[in-house]
């Protein structure tokens, strides 16, 4: 606190005296009462005064009026025991005023109450319409001098009780009034008052709760405080809450009345006004000001959004300049909002420490601010103030406040406010600042935790997805993913693209049941065991099943839904299999859309021996498919299967040409209380389609001689030169012999051209890789075929395929 030089301290008194006559002439005694309280902070310099009067039942002094920093943050109760050894009970037995030093008053019960220490009390008889005490706190480090205590004096004697009034006029209600039986929650209002609420006088049914539901949720809370007898006492009270609206933002609205004891059979009743906090005079800055600080920090999730809102709360009050805030990081101060944020309005030495987006700086090299972040209180700099280093005093040449935001027993930043022209600071002013800095460092506390873990959280989601997608034959495939912003859990959603021998190609959505490391976990498993059955060569059917027996072995309480899509890029032909989940969506080359009618299966984990039949899908050049998960689709307004077709409309209006564009137009709309995958691919054709040809080689003695003739009628068909095709007929001579010597079953002969590679791939019913010899000996008379193979390929390989596998070979021919 800044106190007020010497010579301006005895002409305070005469300036006390001169505002208390200009307020006695008020018409309502109510505000006449809070307007003197208010003296009490801009004459005596305290930060919070409050003024109490014997109870019904004399054995209470109880609180009618406040101003100030909002008196819990100093321990100030609603009432007292009149007859206990407080100030205020003293004051008011003794009929004189008690002074409570920093000293003496850290030694007292009432400092058990207070979280911060080396404040001042003052408590004075306020005599007239049965007594009271007006109390009064300061955290100046001197308590309050001479002065002060002429003033408070001054005020004492000026305060007067509010009688409480019927809040009517002539026996009516007045149209701003209101009062509520606390017994049977019946409430008789004023037309104003039902047209703040956006209600016409016949709608209104009279109960206290059609009000409270027109309300915004998060305001609850503290209107039922007052709606409620058990958890309010007998007093004056106001508030501010928002009621909703048609159309806008919610609309601010003020409280304000006073809790009365019934008897003689009569009710507790509520009496009071509500007003439009929009009309009411501007300069209002304590407990309403601070409320609304609190409201927007509890929907505030990020540290940005806590920055953001600390700005719109102070700036405009105060009309400020320029407001800073700054996270604490390892002693260095880290910028994390400016307003205004281009780099002219702040001081050079600031632009030069513009490391990012904004500047960061050691809080050494500003001793200052360093100084007040020790001490951990608002400190403030008036016009003219010399002892500012250039990098502070730059940023307020006309007056600089100093914020520290304490949260769990450290700093969390500091907020740097500045003005341009010479300011006043106020005692209102004052309390905004403290009792905002306390709100705003907790504020940041959490949002940097939540900022920690969502980071954490993001992390983690992206290591269970692909981290690009394949180039595939013939399409162009996109992904996108988007998690939600409901909370900090993961999700289950997940997207897959498997590229498949023979140029086929998965594409794999689902989504696992809930939003937890175990819902995520499974996700990752899920996505493991399809990939690893597809690369197995298993049709899209048995591929599933087997996910499906796997889930149910695994004894989770979760299940998991997908659909798998296994593409021939060179026929344009797919064949779709569904798992309790929403069906692919094409985009034909003509733009209209079609849901796909793929007969689905349970959900994956719900039945051990479940049934998924496959369903043909026709793809010609230009046709794009979509699979998606249900929070892209589904609104809790509207169902699922309305969600898909708005879905398909969306894509007939699309342009497939730019599948990256139309995945972030399709997510513009997406709900965020859930996580959402989405998954387009547009076919396009293979420019160039392989030949192809097979042979199934019976087990006859001459069968080798057979596929050997089948190869070389083959390959005269395609033109391939004589040089090569006898290396190939060797090749087919010794891949064929061996599946007819090392295994049993049939066995199946597939000849490829590829451009200018011919591929020999023979099929056989056994899983065992073929092995190569390390050494073969002269005398040996077998072994030698596959390092013959391996001699005349250009590579060569096994795969597996359906419980069997592959051994395929691909040789290069000549220009």
């Amino acid at each position: 606190m800044v106190g007020e030089g010497a010579a301006e301290r005895g002409s305070r008194t005469l300036r006390a005296e001169g505002a208390l006559k200009a307020i006695a002439a008020g018409p309502d005694r109510q505000e006449r009462t809070r307007r003197v309280l208010e003296q009490a902070l801009v004459f005596a310099g305290a930060s919070c005064a409050a003024l109490y009067t014997p109870g019904d039942h004399r054995d209470l002094l109880c609180l009618v009026e406040s101003a100030g920093v909002p008196r819990a943050l100093y321990g100030v109760r609603d009432s007292y025991p009149a007859s206990g050894g407080s100030p205020v009970a003293d004051a008011h037995r003794g009929g004189a005023a008690v002074w409570v030093g920093p000293e003496e008053f850290a030694g007292s019960a009432e400092s058990r109450r207070v979280p911060s220490s080396g404040l001042s009390l003052a408590a004075l008889p306020v005599r007239g319409d049965g007594g009271g005490c007006l109390l009064a706190l300061t955290g100046h480090p001197d308590g309050f001098g001479a002065e002060d205590r002429a003033c408070l004096e001054l005020i004492a004697e000026a305060l007067t009780c509010p009688v409480p009034t019927e809040a009517a006029e002539g026996g009516e209600l007045r149209p701003t009034a209101f009062t509520l039986a606390m017994d049977s929650g019946r409430v008789e209002v004023g037309d104003g008052v039902l047209r703040l609420f956006g209600l016409a006088p016949g709608e209104f049914d009279g109960r206290v709760e059609t009000l409270l539901g027109l309300t915004v949720p998060e305001d609850l809370p503290s209107l039922m405080s007052v709606t409620e007898a058990d958890h309010m006492t007998i007093g004056e009270r106001e508030l501010e809450f928002r009621v909703l609206q048609p159309t806008g933002p919610p609309k601010w609205l003020r409280l304000s009345g006073r809790l009365l004891p019934g008897g003689e059979g009569r009710p507790t009743r509520l009496l009071g006004t509500v007003a439009d906090a929009s009309t009411l005079r501007p300069d209002v800055t304590d407990v309403a000001r601070v409320q609304r600080l609190a409201a927007a920090l509890a929907t505030a999730g990020t540290v940005r959004d806590v920055s953001q809102a600390v700005v719109a709360a102070l700036r405009r009050p105060l009309r400020a300049d320029r407001i800073a805030l700054a996270e604490l990081e390892n002693e260095r101060l880290v910028v994390t909002v400016l307003d205004p944020p281009d780099p002219e309005s702040w001081p050079e030495l600031w632009r030069l420490e513009w490391r990012t987006e904004w500047p960061d700086a050691p809080v050494r090299a500003m001793p200052t601010l360093a100084a007040a972040l020790r001490e951990g209180r608002a400190r403030i700099w008036p016009a003219g103030t010399g002892d500012l280093e250039p990098a502070l005093a730059d940023v307020g040449p006309g007056g600089l406040a100093v914020l520290p935001l304490p949260a769990g027993g450290r700093m969390a930043g500091a907020c740097l406010i500045g003005w341009d022209a010479p300011h006043d600071f106020g005692p209102d002013e004052r309390a905004l600042l403290t009792a905002s800095a306390g709100l705003a460092g907790q504020a940041l506390m959490r949002a940097h935790a939540f900022d920690a873990e969502h980071e954490l959280v993001g992390m983690l989601q992206r290591q269970l997805l692909p981290r690009r997608l394949p180039e595939l034959p013939g399409a162009v495939a996109v992904a996108r993913y988007l998690p939600s912003t409901a909370g900090l859990e993961l999700g289950g959603d997940w997207y897959d693209v498997i590229p498949l021998p023979d140029h086929h190609v998965a594409l794999v959505i689902g989504d696992v049941q809930g939003h937890s490391a175990g819902a995520a976990t499974l996700m990752g498993q899920m996505r493991t065991a399809l990939r690893a059955y597809a690369a197995e060569g298993h049709p899209p059917d048995v591929v599933v099943s087997h996910a499906n027996r796997l889930l149910v072995d695994m004894e989770t309480d979760l299940f998991a839904t997908c659909v798998y899509v296994d593409l021939d890029m060179e026929a344009g032909a797919a064949w779709c299999v569904r798992a309790g989940h929403l069906p692919p969506v094409l985009r034909h080359p003509d733009g209209s859309t079609e849901i796909a009618e793929a007969e689905g299966g349970p959900p994956l984990g719900v039945v051990p021996q479940a049934d998924f039949p496959m369903s043909p899908l026709r793809l010609r050049p230009g046709t794009l498919i979509a699979l998606t998960t249900d929070g892209l689709v589904e609104t809790p307004e509207s169902d699922i299967d309305a969600g898909l077709d708005r879905f398909a409309h969306a894509l007939a209006g699309s342009d497939p040409a730019h599948l990256g564009l139309l995945a972030d137009a399709l997510l513009g709309e997406a709900r965020r209380s859930d996580d959402v995958a989405l998954l387009l691919m547009r076919y396009d054709g293979m420019a160039l389609r392989p030949l192809r040809e097979s042979w199934s080689v019976w087990r006859l003695p001459e069968a080798v001689r057979h596929a050997r003739r089948f190869a070389r009628r083959t390959l005269r068909s395609w033109d391939v030169p004589d040089d090569t095709t006898d290396g190939v007929l060797l090749i087919v001579s010794e891949l064929v012999t061996n599946a007819l010597v090392h295994t049993d079953g049939q066995v199946r002969l597939d000849l490829a051209l590829i451009g200018r590679r011919l591929r020999v791939a023979v099929a056989d019913a056994s899983p065992r890789t073929p092995a190569k010899p390390t050494s073969i000996g002269w005398e040996a008379t077998g072994g030698r075929g596959i390092l013959l193979v391996e001699a005349m390929s250009a590579a060569w390989g096994t795969l597996p395929v359906g419980g069997g596998k592959q051994v395929w070979s691909e040789i290069a021919l000549e220009e």
